[in-house]
């Protein structure tokens, strides 16, 4: 193993990189901070980088669903017990050096307050915003909102500014006006631009795909000028089919004039899509329904699309497929159920997928979203480390994995 201090950081790698200043490995145990394990993989099939949560990870032969299963394997006895200690405090980040700008990785400090500027203040997005208004004041500065239209930017200023507790002392991001220009001036970009929603009488069997033809249109605009400005921060997706639009807006944004894909945009793991907080939401509460929401509150998991694709697991420890079989269904009815009174089912995805997930994204809490797996975007229970993001990894059953599978094919994953 190599070890070397490289733009003031600690690094390491089986393999020998030239980056001058080789260090021993009793130089690089004394380093408190996050050390970087520098590995090589497929771009576009390999992620950029991730939190190296588990020794199994160290020397990880392919990128695939594999990352979600607790394999066990004898590789802690083959590493060092100081960084198996690194590793199992969340302070080792692997990072993939086939990507042209892996260097920036090492440079990145996570905020205690962010900046976040969202596109689209319809229905989702001023539920959204309205949701960070109520609940953001420990963890975001500011909130800068636009839309084509600027009388829904006037509204809302307005509207989120007037959002206040009785409380002199509370806390409530700032609410601002920005400009086209000034979208990407943020630490997390929030896409929900919905154009094509289809109106409540309209047949479409499948709603969130009926959207995909005229938010990939607009998402592919909003990828492009972040190539361009070279953003560092989370592009988060939030409009429908959030895993499709998170993968357009990875090709799109590293693709260049010429049309050459050349990987020289957005990073994989910073494109995250917030669709499928709202499908556990839902099947939570028809798990209530049935006698099991206790045992699910705690238990229950989530997987895959927001919508067709959605695996719904009823019971990690004690799986039962009849059960998770039909809160999926009821979960992914729940969207038909809610048109059908007459309304569009806006309110619990703006902010269960939305505001909620976004603020635990920020906090460094277990959510739920869509993160680069292996070439697509998979939504998973996950979190945001220092070091990158850690996926939820459990003894998973053969029966539930098996479905768990087939939705991760249809997205075009690899085996």
């Amino acid at each position: 193993m190599y070890f070397y201090r490289y733009l003031n950081k600690v690094v390491l790698s089986n393999d020998n990189y030239d980056l001058g200043n080789q260090i021993s490995e009793e130089e690089a145990r004394k380093e408190k901070d996050i050390i970087y394990y520098l590995t090589k993989g497929e771009v576009g099939k390999y992620n950029r980088t991730f939190c190296l949560s588990d020794v199994s990870l160290f020397n990880l032969p392919k990128e695939n669903l594999d990352l979600l299963k607790i394999v066990n394997v004898d590789e802690e006895s083959k590493l060092p017990q100081w960084i198996v200690e690194k590793i199992d405090s969340r302070q080792l980040q692997w990072v993939n050096t086939n990507y042209p700008d892996w260097e920036s990785i090492l440079n990145l400090k996570q905020k205690n307050k962010w900046r976040i500027n969202i596109a689209g203040l319809g229905d989702v997005g001023g539920i959204l915003l309205s949701g960070l208004r109520l609940l953001g004041g420990d963890v975001v500065e500011k909130i800068g909102i636009f839309d084509i239209d600027t009388n829904k930017i006037n509204r809302w200023v307005m509207e989120a500014g007037q959002i206040m507790s009785p409380e002199h002392d509370a806390q409530h991001p700032e609410v601002m006006a920005i400009s086209k220009d000034e979208i990407f001036d943020c630490d997390m970009f929030v896409f929900t631009v919905s154009i094509g929603v289809p109106s409540l009488t309209s047949s479409h069997s499948d709603v969130r795909m009926a959207q995909y033809e005229g938010n990939s249109r607009i998402i592919k605009e909003y990828a492009k000028e972040a190539r361009n400005r070279n953003f560092k921060g989370i592009f988060a997706v939030v409009s429908d089919p959030v895993d499709l639009l998170c993968k357009k807006a990875f090709i799109e944004s590293n693709t260049d004039e010429y049309g050459v894909v050349d990987y020289k945009g957005l990073g994989p793991d910073q494109i995250r899509g917030y669709g499928l907080g709202v499908m556990r939401a839902r099947a939570a509460y028809h798990a209530s329904k049935i006698g099991v929401g206790k045992s699910f509150a705690r238990l229950g998991r989530a997987y895959g699309p927001h919508g067709k694709g959605l695996v719904i697991a009823d019971n990690i420890e004690n799986y039962d497929d009849k059960t998770s079989m039909m809160l999926t269904e009821m979960a992914l009815k729940s969207n038909i159920e809610v048109r059908n009174t007459g309304f569009k089912p806006y309110i619990a995805p703006a902010l269960s997928s939305g505001a909620l997930s976004i603020l635990a994204t920020i906090k460094g809490q277990w959510h739920y979203s869509a993160v680069f797996l292996g070439g697509v975007y998979f939504g998973c229970r996950n979190r945001l480390n220092h070091s990158g993001t850690e996926l939820e990894r459990l003894y998973i059953p053969c029966n539930l994995l098996a479905r768990i599978k087939e939705s991760y094919n249809s997205l075009g994953g690899m085996e």
